[in-house]
């Protein structure tokens, strides 16, 4: 068991590792058998004595270096907008749990191929109603597949987050997203000319990639921005950021366009799955309106 410098990880070994990163600190856990017992207790010395020690932990190992003495802060957690009922209040009849144990999908809302056409819709809204040129030249990073990919992911994930407060329909219809995405990034690849072999490499390693940021993202949209922008800096960035205008110029983009889909109605999103982004930067601050409803027939097209 060795170091990895994170600095220097490649995107090559990033599909042989599965790293777990911890906001604040600059090293990463491998493996599947971590000391969870003696994280534990460096978590809970943290929280009693407000102290914040720099670790390194590998097996059974752990190095302080140094510990620095710091108030205890109030992380800031998203306030819920919506007066609707949350996933968790959903009521789901025996019959559907059931068949949902058994692996099928149960009755939904609407029908499942509205679900998966306004799905498909959706992520298209992901691709082309994104000014990628805008990111690459704003955020300073490098016009390739692998920067597509990492902003595409990131406004998927808004996607998901917003569908998600739609209960088991809107969790259907998130599947169908991802699925769409996987889809369009393997026949990119291919129109690139990509090996079939590499091709389904590199899939791997982005679909590993996909997880692990959908999981730093969540963290940071229930925490305070300097987790937000921690989540940013390794996920999108890859922690070459250097200008922290850059970084907060994300956790201001991120924090608007997850209350602007918030704002949005969930029965339209469900139907239409037509969502209109703000832009990157501003012309004119002002304050999140509700956006205009899409309009569609009575088939929900």
């Amino acid at each position: 068991m060795q170091w990895i410098d994170t600095n220097n990880i490649s995107s090559t070994t990033m599909g042989q590792i599965a790293p777990f990163f911890f906001p604040g600190r600059n090293s990463i856990i491998m493996g599947q058998n971590s000391p969870w017992k003696l994280l534990d207790n460096i978590f809970l010395q943290r929280h009693n004595n407000g102290q914040f020690p720099l670790t390194k932990v590998c097996c059974n190992l752990v190095q302080s270096i140094r510990t620095m003495k710091q108030p205890n802060r109030t992380f800031h957690h998203t306030k819920v907008f919506r007066n609707s009922a949350q996933p968790s209040e959903e009521k789901v009849g025996t019959f559907t749990k059931i068949i949902e144990a058994m692996g099928f999908t149960g009755p939904l809302k609407y029908k499942k191929w509205k679900i998966r056409i306004a799905a498909l819709r959706m992520y298209t809204c992901c691709v082309e109603k994104i000014d990628y040129e805008e990111f690459f030249n704003k955020l300073q990073i490098p016009d390739t597949f692998n920067s597509w990919f990492l902003v595409a992911q990131l406004h998927v994930w808004m996607c998901l987050v917003r569908m998600k407060q739609e209960g088991r329909t809107g969790k259907y219809m998130c599947y169908y997203i991802v699925y769409a995405m996987w889809e369009d990034a393997e026949q990119r690849g291919k129109v690139m000319g990509v090996n079939s072999l590499i091709l389904r490499r590199s899939l791997r390693t982005l679909t590993e990639v996909f997880y692990a940021s959908i999981f730093g993202y969540d963290e940071g949209i229930l925490s305070d921005d300097h987790v937000l922008a921690a989540a940013i800096w390794r996920n999108l960035f890859e922690t070459h950021c250097k200008d922290p205008r850059q970084l907060a110029m994300m956790v201001e983009y991120v924090r608007k366009q997850v209350q602007h889909l918030d704002a949005m109605s969930g029965e339209d999103l469900l139907l239409s799955g037509e969502v209109n982004w703000r832009p990157l930067v501003e012309p004119n601050p002002q304050s999140i309106v509700k956006p205009v409803s899409p309009v569609y027939n009575d088939e929900g097209l």
